[in-house]
């Protein structure tokens, strides 16, 4: 029998969709982008937030209103590029970079400061902090029934009171005003937030915690596909003004920063000077427990959304196992070092976050209106050449030739090269599928 979920539980549920996309990059990006824009961080803000939110709220919406997850929105371009790109989409948020990603920058960042030098480069000191972060990271998400008290009750208030302790003091006490912009915010910031918003990886994420929303919505009792719809949006509104409110607030921290702090070469080293600056000794105190809230909340996230997946994929192997597989696989990773994860996944960012953004954007036209596969097929086939472009570009491999002759694309100096084509694909197709309805 179909329930109506109260008020109080999309509330809590909205809160956890929150934390999950609220990962310690997320606190990392703003500042950085803030401080390079300076007097045009709004301009920059705004592209930022359609990356950073707008797109990852449309992913979410997406799966709700589709009630398939990210390989059968991928099966109607073609079965096996459901598959294909499931499992690449998996892995890059999952086991290969997300997830280990959160216990190496939690430790960086969290945990770094407060070791004596002697600790600061030791293996030994970020193994044993890996394990017990991932160990932590298993039990929470060991019964999925239970992630959503567990997050929605318990971590996200702690992250969210840490987070305006740190913004309500800068917006008390400002370290000073915006600066002259730099490099590319001096002309192009719009368009330079809107692809520093790759970096948070929401969209991508958008099509694994869709399916965590749905399971959670109706583990409550929630089986009509129009309850989950309505309680998956306002869900996803609640998450969304909270990324609008934090984002706004660290971009501000990281442009009034440059007359205390001077340029720094990241939003950790921003956040850190900041906190410092703002609250004294106690500052990196509540820096770094912002930092280890927002970290664990994503890594149990991936972990169950990868752990659901790879269930149904190999059902032989039971979650538990699946999950235990999948922490033991991070921490390994993990203790390789952020610099190392971070170059090699940058590449693979760049070329299938484009695809993604494309697959929500068309999924919401067949919704509408109905949509055949060859809208599909020639759209994402026009995205996937430039991303792959772009995706080796980052690599750093001299591609210059190519470069000079893609140039003519509108858009594509700035890593965008793809949207026109990707446009002009799905309107070839729409005609394509109309001339064959007409035969």
């Amino acid at each position: 029998m179909n329930k109506k979920m109260s008020g109080k539980e999309t509330v809590v549920i909205g809160l956890m969709l929150f934390a999950l996309f609220f990962g310690a990059g997320n606190m990392i990006f703003p500042p950085a982008l803030g401080q390079q824009a300076g007097e045009n961080v709004w301009s920059a803000i705004c592209g930022f937030l359609i990356t950073g939110v707008g797109l990852p709220f449309l992913g979410i919406l997406a799966i709700a209103l589709t009630g398939s997850d990210v390989q059968t929105l991928g099966e109607k371009v073609h079965p096996k590029f459901g598959i294909i790109f499931s499992i690449v989409l998996y892995l890059t948020i999952g086991p290969l970079f997300g997830i280990p990603r959160t216990g190496t920058v939690a430790y960086e960042i969290g945990i770094t400061p407060f070791l004596p030098s002697s600790f600061e480069n030791s293996w030994v000191s970020l193994l044993v902090y890996t394990l017990l972060f991932f160990g932590i990271t298993f039990w929470l998400a060991l019964n999925p029934s239970k992630l959503i008290d567990r997050i929605g009750k318990i971590l996200t208030p702690a992250l969210i009171l840490i987070l305006i302790l740190l913004t309500g003091k800068a917006l008390l006490t400002p370290m000073g005003g915006l600066e002259v912009p730099t490099g590319v915010y001096l002309e192009g910031a719009f368009f330079k937030g809107f692809l520093e918003g790759y970096l948070t990886m929401d969209t991508l994420s958008a099509l694994v915690f869709g399916i965590v929303i749905i399971s959670a919505v109706k583990e409550r009792g929630i089986v009509k596909r129009k309850e989950i719809t309505i309680v998956s949006l306002k869900a996803g509104i609640i998450a969304a003004i909270g990324l609008i409110f934090v984002y706004i607030s660290l971009s501000y921290i990281g442009a009034t920063s440059v007359s205390s702090l001077g340029y720094s070469e990241n939003g950790g080293v921003i956040l850190s000077g900041a906190a410092n600056i703002l609250f004294g000794s106690l500052g990196n105190v509540v820096l770094g427990l912002a930092i280890t809230f927002a970290c664990l909340t994503t890594s149990v996230g991936l972990v169950s959304a990868c752990g659901n997946y790879l269930s149904k994929v190999f059902p032989t192997i039971s979650y538990k196992k699946i999950i235990l597989i999948i922490t033991i696989f991070s921490t390994c990773i993990a203790n390789f070092g952020l610099s190392q994860l971070i170059s090699f996944s940058v590449p693979l960012l760049v070329t299938i976050y484009p695809l993604a953004i494309v697959l929500i954007i068309l999924s919401f036209f067949d919704i509408a209106f109905g949509i055949k596969s060859i809208v599909y097929i020639i759209s994402l086939s026009a995205t996937v050449i430039f991303s792959i472009v772009d995706g080796l570009n980052a690599t750093n491999l001299n591609l210059s030739v190519i470069n000079d002759w893609l140039s003519y694309i509108p858009l594509f100096n700035i890593g965008m090269g793809w949207l026109v084509p990707a446009i002009i694909g799905a309107i070839i197709g729409y005609i394509i599928s109309n001339f064959k309805t007409g035969k």
